[in-house]
């Protein structure tokens, strides 16, 4: 009996053993699976080490799932010039910039476009389509050849239909960072969302800023909405962080425009 509880103790360590074995295995072969197809675009551009399935709101999810999500994701390659989105469309799509570079632009009420921030290869953009029914606060134009890997709305919301299980995970991920900008699990990542909206107001006001008491004065407002899609928060963390700079005397409003301290 006893020989039995240990060849039983054994198989069980063996099976675990190879478990883990396929796992890795179909976690390798869906990250290849992701380089691949997009090497086959790619065409003399460099590639970014980063796939569509390393990106936070994709983590945790099985090799399997990850090869399901690479088969599913739509690949683009676009010259310079061309336009990804424009300012106030429906913002149906989350896209993972895979080479290239890519400029997001603002018109004002004036008409003159205004260059908020330059994209390059690795930065995810648009996963604010997930959770709200938003149009894109600001355009997005290449500046050069461009390749990206993502989805729409609709190729996403039926990626979940067949396999809730990527869908479950999802919401958990996206939970969880909700959870961390609205510094819910301490201050650090707060202070981490205040240095990232920070450094880009500091870029938006060297580009489109006058001298100011106290700084450089942003020539246009921008909105909560605008600044969460630069940065890739919710509002409410914006809110959060923009009042944060304000104590902290980094960031002054002048009636609707902000006024930011450069150092």
């Amino acid at each position: 009996m006893g020989q039995v509880i240990v060849i039983l103790g054994r198989l069980r360590r063996v099976l675990r053993s190879c478990l883990k074995v396929r796992q890795n295995v179909s976690l390798l072969k869906a990250v290849n699976n992701m380089a691949c197809l997009c090497e086959r675009l790619a065409d003399g551009l460099v590639l970014h080490p980063t796939c569509i399935g390393h990106v936070w709101v994709f983590e945790q999810l099985s090799g399997e799932e990850l090869e399901a999500l690479a088969n599913a994701a739509i690949r683009k390659r676009y010259s310079r010039g061309d336009m990804i989105f424009t300012q106030g469309q429906r913002a149906d799509e989350m896209f993972l910039i895979k080479a290239g570079r890519v400029k997001l632009t603002k018109i004002t009420e004036d008409g003159e476009e205004m260059t908020l921030d330059i994209r390059q290869g690795g930065d995810f953009i648009g996963e604010n389509a997930l959770n709200e029914e938003i149009d894109y606060p600001v355009g997005a134009v290449c500046i050069e050849e461009t390749l990206t890997c993502g989805f729409t709305r609709q190729k996403f919301e039926r990626l979940v239909m067949e396999r809730p299980s990527i869908g479950l995970q999802v919401i958990k991920n996206l939970s969880r960072r909700i959870d961390a900008l609205t510094g819910r699990i301490g201050n650090m990542s707060l202070t981490n969302l205040e240095e990232r909206l920070y450094r880009v107001l500091v870029n938006v006001a060297r580009e489109h800023g006058v001298k100011s008491a106290g700084g450089l004065k942003i020539l246009f407002p921008l909105t909560h909405e605008e600044m969460s899609f630069l940065v890739g928060a919710h509002r409410v963390s914006i809110t959060r962080a923009i009042k944060a700079l304000k104590e902290s005397g980094r960031v002054m409003q002048e009636g609707r425009n902000l006024i930011v301290q450069v150092g």
